[in-house]
């Protein structure tokens, strides 16, 4: 029978309450910067007469009114409101692909200082250099802070906006350089093409690219494309690691801004549904303890359908005479019976590899058998509170006391009490 899902609150930790107001104090912090830079472009430009300063100043006022539009964005993308219960993360992936476009405008704006000549009779003067070049290493320093904060924050808005400040960087360098040449008078030319218009043209190179990966990036999420698959691995491991976990049988996520929502389905070795609801809590705790950035966890379980019950039973020799021991037994018999008619199927013996180990023998022995599937274990000892024990029980494993001397006596036993699917007689 089918379980039911189990869903996360829409919980968001006080440490990312913390990143958001940080991402917000960058968004202006940027807004600032490229009011600043334009103003100072658009002042310089007017007293130089310089066509690449003019490009310049009409860059960085384009980036000041894209930055003002995108930091109301991002305020109002942790909103959530009746009509968007999930909330508007995705504004911040939208951002992204405004400023990719902002960053191809930027290249075409580049690309008409190629085309064009430049400006007739520029009067660049020292302090136009020294200015210009300011900007350019607070534009620089500014970008690698944006992305550093980024990265740790997982914010698609400040990664954007830091690889912009970088298309900056390198167009604010061709600015530069073309005002260093004319304050020097080093007019150089080659097939009729002028150094300036020849850097640029590199530059057009570097912000095709930045821009083309901003507007991927920020479709796939718009898109709900899958988010990327070492994620994925690392969260299906952590669902496989959990002993009562059979099997994941599907496992889907998407980005929303920097935040990732993820569904699974499971396949429990339970069908107590209290026991499997406190699973999928663990499950999730610990998902959101390992990976970053995760709002919504949805948990869909299913007992396992049983056909076959595999059944332990320690032993003191390979012929079938049962230990009086657990973790010191020299063997363990795994016999796999089937539940239509009590058949057994198979039978094998395996020499336990903790047997000389000194420290906590009998929970790693425990653990081996968690790791080969068992079912059921049949032994003298009473391991009930014990640590051998507990590491049964968390793992759905049964365990019973048998009096029986030899195997086939201790499976017989097993098989008049009538094992079921839930594994729920005793010995």
């Amino acid at each position: 029978m089918s379980r039911p899902e189990t869903s996360s609150p829409q919980i968001s930790p006080h440490s990312t309450d913390q990143e958001t107001t940080l991402i917000k104090k960058i968004a202006l912090c940027a807004f600032l910067l490229n009011l600043g830079l334009a103003a100072m472009k658009g002042i310089l430009a007017f007293y130089a007469s310089s066509l690449a300063v003019t490009a310049g100043a009409i860059d960085s006022g384009t980036d000041a009114v894209a930055s003002l539009i995108l930091y109301g964005g991002l305020k109002l993308s942790t909103r959530k409101t009746a009509s968007f219960p999930l909330g508007l993360y995705k504004i911040e992936n939208l951002i992204s692909v405004v400023i990719a476009l902002f960053i191809f405008f930027a290249g075409y704006e580049i690309a008409l200082q190629v085309i064009r000549s430049a400006s007739a009779g520029p009067h660049v003067s020292l302090h136009t250099v020294l200015l210009l070049s300011a900007g350019v290493a607070a534009t620089y320093f500014f970008g690698r802070y944006a992305i550093r904060i980024g990265q740790r924050t997982g914010s698609p808005f400040l990664m954007a906006e830091g690889r912009h400040r970088q298309v900056d960087v390198l167009s604010s360098i061709v600015v530069v350089a073309s005002v260093v040449t004319d304050y020097f008078h080093w007019n150089y030319t080659l097939l009729g093409i002028s150094t300036d218009q020849i850097g640029a043209a590199v530059v057009l190179i570097f912000i095709a690219r930045a821009g083309w990966e901003l507007l991927v990036d920020g479709m796939r999420v718009l898109l709900d494309a899958s988010i990327d698959f070492e994620t994925l691995d690392q969260v299906k491991r952590i669902l496989e690691g959990h002993p009562m976990v059979v099997k994941v049988t599907s496992l889907i996520g998407r980005n929303a801004g920097r935040f990732r929502f993820l569904q699974t389905s499971i396949i429990l070795r339970t069908g107590d549904l209290q026991r499997a609801h406190q699973i999928s809590q663990i499950l999730e705790e610990e998902i959101r303890r390992k990976v970053p950035h995760v709002e919504r966890v949805m948990i869909h379980y299913e007992p396992q359908p049983r056909t076959h019950a595999r059944i332990a039973v320690p032993l003191g020799d390979r012929e079938g005479l049962i230990s009086d021991h657990f973790g010191d037994s020299p063997y363990f018999a795994f016999v796999t019976v089937r539940w239509e008619d009590g058949a057994v199927e198979k039978r094998e013996v395996m020499d336990n590899p903790y047997r000389a180990v000194d420290v906590a023998k009998g929970i790693r022995v425990a653990e081996w058998l968690v790791g080969q599937n068992v079912d059921h274990v049949v032994m003298k000892e009473d391991l009930s509170r014990k640590g051998p024990g507990y590491v049964l029980a968390n793992a759905g494993i049964r365990s019973g006391i048998t009096t029986a001397v030899r195997l086939e006596q201790a499976v017989e036993e097993a098989m008049e009490v009538g094992l079921n699917v839930e594994m729920g007689s005793k010995l």
